[in-house]
């Protein structure tokens, strides 16, 4: 925070994940969600406040050690799809070297097997094998997705993390690109059951077509959770916040949210989303607490819609 002091990013953000399912992180940007998938990677800053836990089998990710993050964490139970993938993959190393390199690091596979292995990986994320060779800025935007993707893939990992997968792809990649992920998440990890997938995005669309459920953040703050076809149809998201994004579609009432998110170091009293909202009231001077899906002292129902 410019001039010192504390921000608090991310306040209370409780959830499950379940071997099989999707759920989708949505909300604006500068909302949290980014530095949410960072705290589980153990990728903050050293003096970032992890208070709580995030719980992984039995290993707390919050509390686990640099070392037993970077060997038994990292890539082997926790991959991560990342935002901008071509910015993460190294760019004087073709795609066909980090490939053999993640699958000799994170399986043991030996020297006279790589090439082999590092072909099935690409094969499994449908990355075309005469373009193993090339170099990441040789790559298109939907090709380095696959690239990452593969990456992400090779320790067989139960939980996927995807920041922001589809950034900078056109309509058709990022359904392409969300199918693909929906796929990885429905075929069994390395203990035989389902992987589970957070995917943070501000895309609802590709959200709607890869979520089993919807988590909304506003403000650091999860603000609503809910199943994805009663958020996406009826009876529709319950907190304003939530309605509001749905609203600001152009295929839906294309109505903006007014006013603008809080800085996150100079956050209202109460309910964040007040100065926004116009069902506020002095009951909002409170901040309200998730409870029953939905953290709101006015959350609507299906009439309200």
């Amino acid at each position: 925070m410019r001039g010192g002091g504390h921000v608090a990013a991310v306040s209370d953000a409780s959830f499950d994940l379940t071997p099989g399912e999707c759920l989708a992180l949505v909300g604006e940007s500068g909302c949290g969600k980014s530095v949410l998938a960072s705290a589980l990677l153990g990728l903050l800053p050293g003096n970032a406040n992890t208070a709580g836990s995030a719980l992984l089998g039995d290993t707390d990710l919050l509390t686990a050690s640099e070392q037993e993050l970077a060997r038994a964490i990292r890539g082997r139970r926790v991959g991560l799809v990342p935002q901008s993938p071509a910015a993460h993959l190294t760019p004087v190393r073709t795609v066909r070297a980090q490939l053999e390199e993640t699958v000799r690091e994170l399986t043991g596979t030996g020297r006279a097997d790589l090439r082999a292995a590092a072909e099935a990986a690409a094969e499994r994320a449908a990355f075309p094998l005469d373009h193993l060779d090339r170099y990441p800025h040789e790559l298109s935007g939907g090709l380095a997705q696959r690239a990452a993707t593969a990456l992400a893939l090779v320790g067989d990992a139960p939980l996927l993390l995807a920041d922001e997968p589809t950034t900078g792809l056109d309509r058709d990649l990022v359904d392409r690109t969300v199918d693909e992920l929906r796929r990885h998440v429905l075929e069994p990890s390395g203990d035989g059951a389902g992987r589970a997938l957070l995917m943070i995005t501000h895309d609802l669309a590709a959200a709607q077509r890869i979520a089993d459920r919807v988590a909304v953040m506003y403000a650091g703050r999860l603000v609503e959770i809910a199943d994805a076809d009663a958020f996406f149809g009826a009876p529709g998201p319950r907190h304003p916040y939530a309605r509001g994004l749905l609203d600001a579609l152009p295929e839906r009432a294309f109505t903006p949210i007014p006013g603008m998110p809080p800085e996150l170091g100079a956050l209202p009293s109460g309910c964040a989303f007040a100065p926004r909202c116009g069902r506020a009231d002095p009951a909002c001077a409170e901040i309200p607490a998730l409870t029953g899906g939905v953290a709101c002292h006015h959350a609507l129902e299906a009439a309200d819609a």
